[in-house]
């Protein structure tokens, strides 16, 4: 079969062809091999270790290959979709066998649903391996490595980290294509003053001409394969932890259809962070903890610790136009319209002054603008729309959100927000302030360490052990 010809009703299989590790001083490559019947694929990543890759860790820096080997196989096999799996390069440990089981099933859920797909029969073929863990993660992590987006929820993460223990060595992990980085990362990157370890990740060609060869399409569990690659990152360099910012909401799903949760964001889910972490604990990859620093808190608690922090109020963006991959197509500046503006808008807006939110959004903010109506609405589910399929929050904190902006005196006169505040409190009546207090502590389970626990969760006794 070649590109030109290619037809993915026709495809019988998704092969796993194997990995190549390539272990430098100063870096560490995965190239990482694929194929839909006989058209094949090579993923390449690049992680960059300035002071040079930690000698030592060659055992775990191959396992952490591999299993990106394993998670990353999702960006090829979307392109047909067939009914079988077949990893031909070793088997899987059981561990293994239900991370990837779920991650094609749930973190496929919402390319299943828009490309009308059923994949619940979807077969992996593979044997049966052994489990061969190391030495367990003993005590604190002391050199966290943070995946980095710019955005609120990491931004939280690494001062919240810090602030538990200031003594920890913490450094940034950003992943991008070779020789672009994005100016929404680095601003708040370089605010925080902390070091940045670098990883590269190229994908096939042709999964960049998608459109032209007649590839299926849509979203993947892109959040599962950062994780990955930053497990390669922490091995290389030498660190103890990956430090995810995954809140509570993250959880939640966008609708439900053919009677399973289609979840935008599962890969960022508790689900997730607990399959991820059973692997983890069964390979040579046990020495390096994975858990998020945000996991039982909302999105509105996430919102009011970033209000306190200043410095980043006009540095940070999570504008989706400025992530596109078309650097002519980038906005340096929020676009004020898509549904991310519009939920950082409206979560900060309980907490941050008016006038510095207007400044942030270039005095177009989305929540003075009457178009936008219907997006607040949908993300407050007060119309029919599901919830955008974007990394928003829940229903619940986007009510209260509007509920709490709307007391605020400096909001008395947005036309727009008293609209929906009132469409808000029919379908939730009672006191803002009661139902706040409800989103702001601590909502479920996490794997927080205890020496890097905000003051809520000390002696909450919620962790969860495996």
């Amino acid at each position: 079969m070649t590109a030109q010809g290619f037809d993915p009703a026709h495809v019988e299989a998704f092969r796993y062809l194997g990995h190549d590790v390539d272990v430098a001083d100063t870096t560490v490559t995965v190239r990482c091999h694929y194929a839909l019947d006989d058209l094949e694929f090579t993923e390449t990543v690049t992680v960059h270790a300035p002071s040079g890759v930690d000698p030592s860790a060659t055992t775990a820096i191959r396992a952490a290959a591999r299993l990106l080997h394993l998670l990353a196989g999702v960006s090829y096999f979307k392109a047909a979709a067939p009914p079988l799996i077949e990893i031909t390069d070793g088997g899987l440990t059981t561990p293994e066998r239900q991370l990837l089981d779920a991650f094609y099933l749930d973190g496929l859920g919402e390319f299943a649903y828009r490309n009308d797909l059923d994949l619940s029969e979807l077969r992996i073929d593979a044997t049966d391996t052994t489990e061969h863990p190391g030495p367990r993660h003993s005590g604190e992590p002391r050199r966290p490595l943070i995946p980095f987006g710019g955005g609120i929820d990491s931004i939280v993460t690494v001062e919240g980290v810090r602030a538990a223990d200031p003594t920890v060595d913490a450094a940034l992990f950003v992943m991008s294509r070779a020789g672009d980085r994005f100016a929404a990362i680095e601003g708040p990157a370089a605010t925080t003053g902390l070091p940045v370890v670098r990883a590269e990740r190229a994908l096939d060609p042709k999964v960049l001409r998608s459109a032209e060869l007649g590839f299926r399409n849509g979203h993947v569990p892109v959040t599962g394969v950062l994780s990955a690659v930053a497990l390669v990152a922490a091995a290389a360099t030498g660190r103890d932890a990956v430090v995810m910012s995954n809140e509570w909401s993250a959880s939640s799903g966008n609708l439900t259809h053919a009677g399973r949760v289609v979840n935008h964001q599962w890969s960022k889910s508790l689900a997730f962070e607990d399959l991820f972490r059973r692997v983890l604990a069964t390979s040579p990859l046990s020495g390096i903890d994975y858990f998020s620093w945000l996991r039982p808190f909302s999105e509105l608690w996430v919102a009011r610790r970033f209000a306190t922090l200043e410095a980043f109020h006009d540095v940070f963006r999570s504008c989706n136009r400025s992530f596109h991959l078309n650097p002519a197509d980038r906005l340096d500046t929020w676009c004020g319209r898509c549904d991310k503006c519009c939920f950082i808008d409206l979560i900060l807006s309980p907490y941050v002054p008016a006038d510095t939110l207007r400044r942030i959004f270039g005095g177009a903010e989305p929540l003075a603008d009457v178009a936008l109506a219907t997006t607040f609405r949908a993300l407050a589910g007060l119309s029919e729309d599901a919830k955008p399929f974007e990394c928003v929050g829940d229903v619940d904190e986007c009510r209260v959100a509007l509920l709490l902006a709307a007391g605020r005196p400096d909001r008395r006169d947005d036309v727009v927000l008293a609209e929906l505040a009132d469409a808000t409190r029919a379908v939730v009546p009672g006191d803002p302030a009661d139902h706040a207090r409800n989103l702001l502590g601590a909502l479920g389970p996490h794997h927080i360490p205890v020496g890097l626990r905000p003051v809520e969760l000390l002696g909450d006794g919620s962790e969860r052990n495996d």
